[in-house]
């Protein structure tokens, strides 16, 4: 398992950053070496991320970052991983909806037909969440929180579980 945390604050010393109110942001994904719809999702949210700091230290909010790459069915059963790649902030996935359609990459990798995640904003899709999306949710986290409800009973999705098996012949 790679975990990549990243804590973003205006100075880790400063008496701002520890009075700071806390977004933890998780980033699930399969793949960063071959995936595109990965890589490009990756680079949104630093993107996101960077525009949006000088705000969140003004506002008195740390974002915490985790890039975890979720390569084992252990690992989706212990994150409830849904599909790739995902967002969370403060455990609640950006995404209401799981759509998924073909991503070349991951079948490539895994030898595979593979479905990837899909990201429906404004009322069109994309095969990362655009740069605006990750803003507005980060946003809405802070002045529209939201409940985490978490699945009765978590099943690894079997697009998932054929990716996994595939990956390992």
């Amino acid at each position: 398992m790679k975990i990549v945390p990243k804590i973003r604050c205006c100075d880790e010393k400063s008496a701002c950053c520890k009075e700071a109110k806390r977004i933890n942001l998780d980033f699930l994904y399969l793949d960063l070496s071959v995936c595109e719809r990965c890589q490009s999702s990756s680079k949104n949210l630093d993107i996101a991320i960077d525009l949006l700091e000088p705000i969140l230290n003004q506002l008195r909010y740390s974002i915490h970052i985790q890039k975890i790459n979720v390569n084992t069915i252990e690992l989706a059963h212990q994150y409830k991983f849904l599909s790739s790649p995902t967002i969370r902030i403060n455990q609640i996935d950006i995404e209401s909806d799981v759509t998924e359609d073909d991503c070349k990459s991951c079948g490539d990798l895994c030898g595979d037909s593979i479905d990837c995640r899909t990201f429906n904003y404004q009322n069109k899709q994309y095969h990362e969440p655009p740069v605006e999306m990750i803003i507005d949710e980060i946003l809405k986290s802070i002045y529209q929180p939201k409940t985490i409800k978490e699945p009765e009973n978590y099943q690894i999705p079997e697009n998932l579980l054929k990716f996994y098996q595939n990956k390992n012949l």
